[in-house]
Formats: structure tokens, C-alpha cells, sequence
């Protein structure tokens, strides 16, 4: 890939505090975007992205917004436009669950179901939305949902989860349709990834298991990182996809060939 690929577009990226989201902001300004860096409650996290960002010559803007809100959906966009006057690309990476077994139908709440929704699938569309108009502007707009394999296999931290991943995967299908041809709409669809998601849930040891555990099991024999998925995110960001819409790509380590088997 060139360093420069994405000199003078704008980014958004959504949940880039941590994770995955921090890894793909990075990402993109090391080929050459202006980045968003968009955070709901950890602020010191996203100063920290934006930082690493600026100290390797791109350019960062931190705003908070939480994307279950279309006013702050409407105001990270808007803050794009503000300061640097278009918007090419929208990752929408936040993205929040509950853990439940899937077994325990007591579990979940109705609530339980629509918060992860308002998060995982509405705040997506809304998210697309708001930015739409500079995307189509921008002639070449591209949108990532980071979904989940657990929007495929109905597997995961919980049935609510796997079902709003479900429901954006479905989405990413009809808006790749309506949107097309000024804004191509894409899903990357990760498996287990040694985040600060697994290690606030289950502890820093249990984590090193699953990692173990998943470096021995899964056909690549590799644990993801969160950079395996913003690599594959940064795919549908630059020219190379410029004939991809729609998709939905699995970035497991192949861990879903054996999901598939009912494994």
C-alpha cells in the first residue's frame, strides 16, 4: 500500500478510543487521511489515539459523541465538514454487547436488546445518515460497518449481540444498494480479538487463554489483533476495493469454516 493513498480525503471513525477503532485511525492517517477520532466516555484513550497520530505527521481531531444519538451523530459529521470541509470515509466501529450465555433466555431484558441496537445498528445508520451528503459529494465515498461473525453463525457475548450484528450485517446489503454508485458500503466481519473488550470482561489471565486457545484452534492457528482487522478495513477504504459493494468479509483467522460445521 502507499503511504499517501489517502492524502487530503477525511475520515470518521467511530469508537476509535481502543481496539480496533484506534488501530484502523492509525491506519488511515498513515496513508495519508485527517481523522476523526470519535469517543463516547473515554476520553484520555482517544486524546491518546489522536496523539500517536499527530506525533507520526497526520492530523487528528478528537469529538465525543455517542452514535445511539443522532444529534451527536449529526454534530461528529458536522465537525468533519468544519475543519477540513468533506467527509470520504465512515468506519463505523462502536459498538457495545451484554454477556449472556445463549442458553439463559432470562438473561436479557427488552432493554438489554434495544441499548445493543441503538449502538450497533441504529447508530450506524445514523451515522450514515448524517454523512451521507459529503460522502455522495465526495464521488468516491466510502462506509465500514466492523459487524461481527457473530452476526453470521449467531454465535458471541450474547443472543442480543449476535442479533443486532445480524440485523447490520443486513444493512450493509440494502445500503450498499441505495447508496451506490457515489458511496460503496462494506462489512468486515471479525472473530475473537485480544481487545480491551475480552480483558475488562474476563481478566487479563482468562484472556491469554482464550488468545491460546484460539492461536491453536482456529485454521491460521493466529489469535487476531486489532490490527488484522483495521488492515482489512483499510481495504475498503482505498482504491483497491473501488469494485466492492456489499460485502461482507469474515477476518476470523478462518475460525467460521469450523463455526459452519456446528463446531
Amino acid at each position: 500500500m502507499e503511504r499517501g493513498e489517502l492524502t487530503g480525503k477525511v475520515a470518521i471513525v467511530t469508537g476509535s478510543a481502543t481496539g480496533i477503532g484506534s488501530a484502523a485511525a492509525i491506519g488511515l492517517a498513515s496513508r495519508g487521511a485527517q481523522v476523526i477520532v470519535n469517543y463516547s466516555k473515554s476520553h484520555a484513550e482517544a486524546d491518546k489515539t489522536a496523539d500517536t497520530i499527530l506525533s507520526n505527521g497526520g492530523k487528528a481531531l478528537v469529538v465525543q459523541g455517542d452514535v445511539a444519538h443522532d444529534a451527536d451523530c449529526r454534530r461528529i459529521a458536522d465537525e468533519a465538514i468544519k475543519m477540513w470541509g468533506r467527509i470520504d470515509i465512515l468506519v463505523n466501529n462502536a459498538g457495545t454487547t451484554k454477556f449472556a450465555a445463549h442458553e439463559n433466555l432470562e438473561a436479557l431484558t427488552a432493554h438489554d436488546f434495544t441499548s445493543i441496537y441503538a449502538v450497533n445498528v441504529v447508530g450506524p445508520f445514523q451515522m450514515i445518515r448524517a454523512a451521507a451528503p459529503a460522502l455522495k459529494a465526495s464521488g468516491h465515498g466510502a462506509v465500514v460497518n466492523v459487524s461481527s461473525v457473530a452476526g453470521i453463525a449467531g454465535v458471541g457475548s450474547s443472543i442480543a449481540y449476535a442479533a443486532s450484528k445480524g440485523a447490520l450485517n443486513t444493512m450493509t446489503l440494502s445500503l450498499a444498494r441505495a447508496l451506490a454508485p457515489e458511496i460503496r458500503v462494506n462489512a468486515v466481519c471479525p472473530g475473537y480479538v485480544a481487545t480491551r473488550w475480552f480483558s475488562d470482561r474476563f481478566g487479563q489471565e482468562r484472556t491469554d487463554l482464550i488468545s491460546k486457545d484460539q492461536a491453536e484452534t482456529t485454521p491460521l492457528k493466529r489469535a487476531g489483533q486489532p490490527e488484522d482487522i483495521a488492515d482489512a478495513i483499510l481495504f475498503f477504504c482505498l482504491p483497491m476495493s473501488r469494485h466492492i459493494t456489499g460485502e461482507l468479509m469474515s477476518v476470523d483467522a478462518g475460525m467460521h469454516l469450523s463455526l459452519a460445521r456446528g463446531r
